[in-house]
């Protein structure tokens, strides 16, 4: 995904991580226990509901504070996803509380490697990158749009259900923020972009199993990645499976 470089799920017990550096931005939560390193010559720790953001090119160690050790999931984003002036305020204060910016990266870790999910990803990636941002004291995203930007989005989103619209392209073409994308859209429709892509196209799914059309075959045609996909927002939407709905048209 653009602006993803990796991301690491692990969980240490024993091994002691020594001075070493990325080149990349390192967003880190932590599942299980407490994790200690050094910053800039600073002793510091990540655990709980604190979002540690360690910048590009900073050396930092890190090892368990406990015999149990812990277990976390890492981000790493593009050196330019964030501004090379928030580098001193993230060596400054690498950790700070925010239990909803916590669960928006933990949920973005839950989808990010899911086939046919690339829109809800990079929504989430979006406003994720707006937060760190503002943690750090730089907003670079610009002023917040009207309301007409949304409708602007709706129909390219629209123009191209079965297709898709990476959320980047999106903002290119509006010339808005996406993060701001996915907050006018969720203001002026009351869900988010994905969301709403997904439920047209369970609608165009829909329309398809009633010519009679195979499961797989209409997977394919109304823009999920298999049956599987289709299945589950099928039936999340319409309280009903694709092939019960097709045994009762």
């Amino acid at each position: 995904m653009d602006g993803v470089t990796e991301v690491l799920h692990a969980r240490f017990t024993d091994h002691v991580y020594p001075m070493h550096a990325h080149d990349a931005w390192t967003v880190l939560i932590i599942d299980d226990g407490v994790v200690r390193y050094d910053l800039d010559r600073h002793r510091r720790g990540a655990f709980g509901e604190l979002v540690t953001v360690l910048p590009p090119h900073v050396p930092h160690n890190g090892g368990a504070a406990g015999a149990g050790g812990f277990r976390k999931r890492v981000l790493y984003l593009e050196a330019g996803r964030l501004p090379a002036d928030a580098v001193g305020p993230s060596v400054d204060h690498p950790g700070f509380a925010d239990a909803a910016l916590r669960a928006m990266i933990s949920r973005l870790h839950d989808v990010v490697a899911v086939p046919g999910e690339r829109m809800h990803a990079e929504s989430l990636l979006a406003v994720v990158r707006r937060e760190l941002l503002l943690h750090l004291g730089r907003d670079t995203t610009g002023p917040e749009p009207g309301p007409g930007v949304a409708h602007r989005l709706r129909d390219l989103l629209e123009d191209r259900v079965v297709a898709g619209l990476p959320l980047a392209e999106a903002g290119r073409l509006l010339h808005v923020d996406p993060a701001h994308l996915v907050r006018s859209f969720h203001r002026t429709f009351g869900m988010a972009p994905h969301r709403y892509l997904t439920s047209r196209r369970v609608d165009l799914a829909r329309r398809l199993i009633l010519t009679g059309q195979p499961l797989p075959a209409v997977a394919t045609a109304s823009g999920f990645y298999d049956q599987s996909h289709l299945t589950r927002h099928f039936r999340r939407i319409l309280g009903i499976s694709p092939g019960r709905y097709a045994r009762t048209r």
